[in-house]
């Protein structure tokens, strides 16, 4: 016989949590092997008040945050994280045991502002299709083994304001897309990879506020990030054969 308390739970439950929502986040858990970190996640239960790590619009009720990190998680991320379509948050960071590829259903987000998964353990290609998240303006996948070239589609993000793709094994050269973002000029960070080829003239296009391309096999004229006007940080780092005054690390304008 359910106790009062638990008819209102139940009850406030239904008015808040949205079940689709509720139902994709359960499959989320059982995916992970019912790990601790979750624990707060039982069905009956109000997702949007009573479950760590998730948030939802106070109006709608929809899922908007899912925040999972500093856990005791193993496996691949589920392809069922993008059949959360209200997300604006979906960060993995700090579970050096979450392994395997990006899921292409991330594209499918397309409310997403803030993409992270960082310190993870992910390989495979950056996807070409996150450039269909057109909200988006933060992406960091740094610290991952993430291989292959970086998508020139990348520079479609119309909203795009960090750019970090930092510490992974990526190849090949830097797009010459990346001098034509369509529209904000984002910090990109490129430092620790295996880039290769030169610097594309076509970054004179835009007056990047940051810029690390350090510990890569670049070579080439970088003269396009000096100047009047011109951005507050760059890191061009050893390999780069332009310049021997700003070969080594940082110029930072007075």
């Amino acid at each position: 016989m359910k106790t009062l308390f638990n008819l209102l739970s139940l009850s406030l439950s239904e008015e808040l949590c949205n079940s689709r929502d509720q139902k994709v986040l359960l499959q989320i858990k059982k995916h992970f092997g019912d790990p601790y970190h979750l624990a707060s996640w039982l069905p009956g239960t109000d997702c949007c008040t009573a479950w760590n790590q998730v948030e939802c619009d106070p109006t709608t009720n929809r899922v908007v945050s899912l925040r999972i990190f500093s856990g005791n998680l193993s496996g691949e991320i589920p392809a069922e994280v993008g059949d959360m379509p209200y997300l604006k948050t979906l960060e993995f960071h700090k579970l050096t045991n979450i392994t395997g590829p990006i899921p292409t259903s991330i594209s499918k987000l397309i409310h997403l502002i803030s993409l992270t998964l960082s310190r993870l353990n992910l390989t495979g290609p950056v996807p070409d299709s996150l450039s269909n998240l057109k909200n988006l303006r933060v992406l960091d996948l740094s610290f991952n083994s993430l291989s292959g070239s970086i998508p020139s589609s990348l520079a479609l993000l119309p909203e795009i304001d960090i750019l970090g793709l930092d510490r992974n094994k990526l190849t090949g050269p830097i797009p010459e897309s990346f001098g034509n973002f369509v529209g904000r000029v984002p910090g990109i960070s490129l430092s620790h990879n295996q880039l290769s080829g030169k610097i594309p003239a076509s970054l004179d296009n835009r007056n990047f506020r940051l810029v690390d391309f350090s510990r890569n096999k670049l070579e080439g004229d970088a003269s396009m990030f000096f100047g009047p006007n011109k951005l507050l940080k760059v890191w061009i780092s050893q390999g780069i054969c332009w310049s021997l005054i700003f070969q080594r690390w940082c110029f930072q304008p007075p």
